[in-house]
């Protein structure tokens, strides 16, 4: 069977360890165990394969096992070994890897063993050590696919006001004690201008960059003008302004996003408070955004969504969590990397998990 174009056949650490003929042989040896992994898996005798959900993220791992492998050999070999594998659990244990990326790196060396023993004649593996995944450190909360988008509704709702034009006197002066209060200045000094001001594109430009980029709140603060290419709708993070990691990024927006941010950049020129800075947002006392500055914010917009805060951890990071969660589902861990800006494709694969609704859905498909 052809392999779906998600899945990454060579990763690129792979390709850059090779030579050419040894790709070429490496590849074929990913192709026939990927394949039939998606074919006849699950249960070689029905010919029932396991879901592409599953094969992508374990491809993955499966991938780090062979490299592991030719770093302790020093050279490449597509021979696999039960000895080499308990020794990469050895490895793992020994390293500071959550227990989730190990037992997950278990799983898919016992998925690369079923293939082996099925088409290569080989055995299966019964490991030395077994992971249980006790101490997990996946996401544990993170905005699903309805709250992304009731989240970025209600930032385009946050602060907003009714025109200037479309009230009645009355209701004016009502929302003239409104502004007053909200930007601490006599109501006698309220302007059209402050009306304007009310219904700002800075919330909605802050909260859609951080959704599609996961921003995390250092990078809120760190945020300058310079990274900002609306042309092309990205974010070029430089190196020096990167959150744990010391290269640069260019990060995807949406082209939502990148609208709200070039109206934001318009609007920003005409605030004093940002005369002498460079920060893409401040709050409205000119400092820079901090993690509990943030966390108002998302808190004021779950209330706006109708979004049930109590007994979960609503904090900045529930977007870039969810940024994780629904990019490695719907692309793959490589995009989520990049997009998360994460050094290590291991810290990306705490994100290799089923979102809710699939595993509901799931569960209605199951009866």
């Amino acid at each position: 069977m052809s392999l779906p174009k998600s899945i990454t056949v060579v990763t690129e650490p792979a390709r850059e360890y090779l030579n050419q003929k040894q790709l070429l042989d490496y590849r074929s040896e990913r192709e026939d165990c990927l394949s039939w992994l998606l074919a006849f898996g699950k249960d070689p005798e029905t010919a029932d394969g396991y879901a592409l959900g599953t094969v992508k993220p374990r491809a993955y791992r499966m991938d780090q096992f062979y490299r592991w492998i030719w770093e302790q050999e020093g050279g490449y070999t597509a021979q696999l070994s039960h000895d080499y594998a308990d020794a990469w659990m050895r490895h793992l244990a020994q390293e500071d890897y959550s227990s989730t990326h190990q037992t997950n790196c278990q799983k898919a060396v016992k998925m690369l063993f079923k293939w082996w023993k099925h088409e290569r004649g080989g055995g299966l593996w019964d490991p030395e050590i077994t992971f249980t995944g006790a101490n997990s450190t996946n996401p544990q909360d993170y905005l699903t696919r309805d709250e992304r988008t009731q989240i970025r509704n209600a930032a385009l709702e946050y602060g907003s006001i009714p025109e200037y034009s479309n009230v009645t006197p009355a209701e004016r002066d009502r929302w003239k004690q409104y502004l007053a209060q909200r930007f601490e200045k006599p109501k006698s000094e309220v302007t059209p201008n402050d009306w304007d001001r009310a219904n700002s594109w800075k919330i909605p430009s802050l909260v859609w960059a951080s959704m599609d980029a996961g921003l995390r709140p250092v990078e809120v603060k760190r945020s300058t003008l310079s990274w900002v290419d609306i042309d092309n709708r990205v974010l070029r993070i430089p190196k020096e302004d990167s959150a744990k990691s010391n290269d640069a990024w260019i990060v995807s927006l949406r082209e939502r996003t990148a609208k709200f941010l070039d109206r934001w950049l318009d609007e920003r020129e005409q605030y004093t408070q940002y005369t002498d800075s460079e920060s893409i947002w401040l709050t409205r006392e000119g400092n820079p955004y901090e993690s509990q500055s943030l966390r108002y914010i998302l808190h004021r917009l779950c209330e706006i969504a109708g979004i049930e805060t109590q007994n979960r951890q609503m904090s900045w990071y529930a977007m870039r969590h969810s940024v994780g969660t629904y990019m490695t589902r719907e692309e793959d861990l490589a995009a989520a990397q990049t997009q998360l800006r994460h050094k290590s494709a291991e810290t990306t694969m705490k994100y290799d998990q089923t979102p809710i609704e699939d595993r509901r859905d799931a569960l209605d498909r199951m009866g």
